[in-house]
């Protein structure tokens, strides 16, 4: 029985998605004026598709050089969003299966780069060693990597975008400006930020506000990028970074806590004892601002074992940000405000990807060939992820009533836009 050519097995399963299809037996599909072309260089590109479901084949095949994408990668994800072999149904996925070039129905081992995150396997799931080790695996990858991506804020979290002409820096700024407002933060105030990266929003808070800033975080090499910066800017006698779990900081009576990507390290089963302890390191009438990446239902389960939990965040979880409320209104918080900034974090993820664009050559060369397609992957379906809500971005501000209900906050917010 003659065997459908590769490239037109792989559009039927696209279903005229607007791409170019080029296999290894030679065979080609797709309209001609196409911005994006698919090149499957052997038998083992058609293999991680199949064997794997969904996004993680698709991310093996790229990863290890199998796939080719030519274009530009998100148009390139927008164009086959949801339509791979992985979300076939089996009537459909057993009629591909036959007309298959057999050498394409071997299994093949990952990627290297998929083997980092199986061996911080051992241990209790979130006990402090697995997560330092997950931690590392994901922020320790090069300090200067990631100002190739991140650019001069080196922030690696959401910013906020105050006009449709801002830069990706002004955006971050007041992001952390927003944070410090929410958290009505004043000259000699102690904030604690936990998961604090490389060190912004200590420094912000520093610099502009005048605030004793204290941040941790389980990246040893984001904490020595950290503390350069604020021994450079000058801000020793009021911020400070350490190498550590924010588990481990003795400190208590801070007028403020921020929390800015780090929840979506907690999971659910350690939210309650997570936002107990943030409330115990408060004084009376001090505020919590806790921003992370959510679920858009609280009835999406977590599913482990798929191109994020294997590649980029290990035993990371998602909630949804009804699950964050009621875990902060049950463990010694009064919730006061919340905004969801989703739009906002797919334009940050979109400067993100501009950036290693630009800084390609720069980044392989400092992290492989392999890592820089992981970190490129990863930033283009999280872009597509958040404007296609599938994942949101959320801040949920919290205060810390004293035994008479009074909250200290304003009658009406006063942090502005």
């Amino acid at each position: 029985m003659a065997r459908t050519p590769v490239a037109q097995l792989i559009g039927g399963v696209l279903g005229g998605a607007p791409v170019v299809i080029e296999a290894y037996d030679g065979s080609h599909s797709g309209p001609s004026d196409a911005k994006v072309r698919l090149v499957l260089r052997s038998p083992r590109a058609l293999s991680y598709l199949i064997t794997a479901p969904s996004e993680l084949g698709l991310a093996r095949a790229f990863v290890s050089g199998e796939l080719e994408i030519h274009g530009d990668l998100y148009d390139a994800l927008v164009a086959v969003w949801g339509d791979n072999i992985g979300h076939l149904p089996w009537s459909e996925r057993l009629r591909v299966l036959t007309n298959l070039d057999p050498k394409a129905l071997r299994w093949v081992d990952p990627p290297r780069e998929e083997y980092g995150a199986r061996r911080l396997r051992a241990g209790m799931r979130h006990s402090k060693q697995r997560d330092a080790e997950a931690i590392s695996h994901h922020y320790d990858v090069s300090n200067t990597f990631y100002e190739l991506v991140l650019g001069p804020s080196m922030t690696y979290t959401c910013a906020c975008f105050p006009s449709e002409d801002a830069t990706l820096e002004e955006a971050q700024a007041h992001k952390y400006d927003l944070v410090a407002r929410k958290l009505g933060l004043e000259p000699g105030m102690r904030l604690l930020d936990v998961g604090c990266g490389w060190g912004g929003m200590v420094r912000h808070a520093a610099e502009h506000y005048g605030v004793q800033a204290l941040g941790v975080t389980l990246s040893r090499r984001q904490a020595e990028w950290a503390k350069e910066k604020i021994a450079s800017a000058g801000l020793g006698h009021l911020a400070e970074v350490r190498f550590s779990d924010y588990r481990d900081v003795t400190e208590t009576d801070f007028d403020a806590v921020s929390s800015i990507g780090l929840t979506e390290h907690i999971g659910r089963a350690n939210l309650s004892s997570y936002f107990r302890f943030l409330a115990g390191k408060l004084r009376p009438h001090g505020r919590l601002l806790n921003h992370c990446i959510t679920r858009p239902t609280t009835t999406e389960p977590n599913h482990f074992g798929g191109f994020i939990d294997r590649y980029v965040f290990p035993d990371g979880e998602l909630e949804g940000v009804g699950l964050i409320v009621s875990s902060m209104q049950d463990n010694g918080f009064e919730v006061r405000h919340e905004e969801n900034l989703r739009e906002h974090y797919a334009r940050t993820l979109a400067g993100w990807c501009t950036n290693l664009t630009e800084h390609w050559d720069e980044a392989v060369a400092e992290v492989g060939l392999g890592r820089a397609r992981v970190w490129a992957l990863y930033m283009a379906g999280s872009r597509l992820g958040f404007e296609r809500r599938t994942i949101e971005l959320h801040q949920v501000l919290g205060a810390k009533v004293d035994s008479d209900g009074t909250s200290a906050m304003p009658l009406r917010p006063d942090w502005g836009v």
